[in-house]
């Protein structure tokens, strides 16, 4: 990867292994992505037939969904360190591997202890396996167009929730919720089938290492690049982990409802994800803040909304391309940020949009449980929107003042990913 260029994303390597299936990579990428879209929202669609059938209320079962965002915590710095050196596609089969067994002790999980320990396994490959991603998709991009690549591989998530977690949310009232999650380890299976045949043979970067990797966490601004996303992107998960409720409760409508609106908001989030890719590379930094204001806004609207279908429905969609869009930009700007350390920077923002799943799912059934209603989750979504801007305005004027310090830009401009 050579070193970041002022405005635009990280490019290639010179040493990037050549292959003629460029278009077989991304499908296997994809689908991985698919797999791990669907396992991570159709918990959200499948709440409340899992309380009911583990035996505790909405508000407890939500810490299902809090429990695999602490995996894909913990997974993606601990996998990343200590896969810096090892050639790329047989991490990417082990972590899909990982990923089948995780899916499938959730289907088999007997009650709740065992449901939160098979969640917490589940969510460990997460953040490695789209860090990986992002670096093989950014490899084999041109010059250039590194922000679309990573927005394309990055697809996996909104077409899963178009079409994935709908169908499995059906499937699970339907059929019981663990038929869900046997569907999701089927597809890790075939992941890891793919990727090993299509994905080529990147060779271990041994001027990686440990430390290098490391010192990545020493940068003031990969710091308050993982809080925007920990913090800010709370905002989304602290609504949208409790939508099944809402649309029964609050909306108003039938449980046959809930996939229709977890339809739309992953339509919405594949226009999100493909505008991301293009507004990154105009400028991260201006596609940060302009999902950010965007998001904040709209979650405070959807508190009002939720009580109708059409201005829900709408509110939702808008909230979906803002929190798509940010996504590919937090991608690139901690690729960026994390310097020589690329393997971790790569994996560390799912690590912190998955701390943003635990904090906003958490928060969110915090004032459930206190007798504010199920609306309140989206004021509390507001709120953190809110505060992922300020962190963001805090980074944006120690970037500012850095690149003043280096002369590289002129006045007023925001415009590179660099730190």
């Amino acid at each position: 990867m050579t070193p970041p260029v002022p405005g635009r994303p990280p490019t290639a390597a010179p040493t990037t292994p050549r292959t003629r299936n460029v278009g077989l990579v991304v499908v296997a990428l994809v689908l991985g992505g698919v797999g791990i879209g669907i396992t991570e929202f159709v918990t959200m669609g499948l709440l409340p037939q899992i309380a009911e059938d583990v035996g505790v209320d909405i508000p407890t079962a939500g810490h299902v969904i809090s429990a695999y965002a602490v995996g894909v915590v913990v997974g993606a710095p601990l996998i990343s360190l200590g896969a810096a050196r090892l050639p790329r596609r047989g991490v990417l089969v082990a972590l899909m591997v990982v990923f089948a067994v995780g899916n499938a002790l959730t289907a088999l999980a007997p009650g709740y202890g065992t449901l939160l320990a098979a969640r917490f396994l589940t969510g460990l490959p997460h953040g490695a396996f789209f860090g990986l991603a992002a670096l093989v998709a950014v490899a084999l991009a041109p010059p250039g167009r590194g922000g679309r690549a990573v927005g394309t591989v990055m697809l996996g998530l909104p077409i899963a929730m178009v079409a994935g977690v709908p169908l499995g949310t059906w499937a699970g009232q339907v059929l019981g919720w663990q038929v869900a999650y046997w569907a999701v380890a089927a597809i890790g299976v075939l992941t890891a089938v793919l990727v090993r045949a299509w994905v080529p043979v990147f060779p271990a970067d041994h001027r990686q290492s440990f430390g290098t990797e490391l010192r990545a966490f020493g940068g003031l601004q990969f710091w308050l690049t993982m809080l925007v996303g920990a913090v800010g992107f709370g905002g989304m998960f602290a609504m949208y982990s409790y939508i099944a409720p809402v649309v029964e409760q609050v909306t108003g409508l039938g449980r046959s409802w809930v996939p229709v609106f977890l339809l739309v908001h992953g339509a919405f989030s594949v226009v999100g994800t493909w505008l991301g890719g293009r507004l990154s590379d105009w400028s991260v930094l201006r596609t940060l803040l302009l999902m950010g204001l965007l998001s904040a806004g709209s979650l405070l609207a959807f508190w009002q909304t939720a009580r109708w279908t059409v201005p829900a429905l709408t509110t939702l969609s808008v909230i979906a391309v803002s929190g798509s869009a940010w996504v590919i930009a937090l991608q690139l700007r901690l690729m960026s940020v994390a310097g020589p350390a690329r393997t971790l920077g790569a994996a560390m923002n799912h690590s912190s949009l998955n701390v943003a799943n635990a904090l906003g799912a958490y928060l969110g059934g915090l004032v459930i449980a206190a007798g504010y209603g199920l609306r309140a989750p989206s004021l509390v979504g507001a709120g953190l929107s809110v505060a992922g801007l300020a962190v963001l305005g805090l980074s944006l004027l120690l970037h500012r003042r850095g690149q003043g310090r280096r002369a590289q830009d002129g006045p007023g401009q925001i415009a590179s990913t660099s730190g």
